[in-house]
C-alpha cells in the first residue's frame, strides 16, 4: 500500500556513512504516532528544519520520501 500522510519533523540530522551522505528524521504524525527514518538527500527537501510541516510517502507503511506541500510553510 502507497500513500503520503502529513507529519512535522520532530528532528533532522545529516549522517554520513562512509562517505555517503543520509538524513536521519524523525517524524511526528497526526495520530500522534512517529517514525524514525534515514534517507538519501534524494529523498528529503534541501534545509529541512526541525517543526515544519511535510508530506511523507509512505509504501507498506514505511517512510521513504518527505516534500513540502503546494504552498509550503
Amino acid at each position: 500500500m502507497m500513500g503520503e500522510q502529513e507529519a512535522v519533523i520532530l528532528e533532522v540530522r545529516p549522517v554520513s556513512i562512509h562517505g555517503l551522505a543520509y538524513v536521519d528524521l524523525t517524524l511526528g504524525f497526526t495520530d500522534r504516532t512517529t517514525d524514525h527514518s534515514r534517507l538519501g538527500p534524494e529523498a528529503v527537501p534541501e534545509d529541512l528544519q526541525q517543526g515544519e510541516r511535510v508530506l511523507a510517502t509512505k509504501v507498506a507503511n514505511i517512510v521513504i520520501s518527505v516534500r513540502r506541500p503546494p504552498g509550503g510553510d
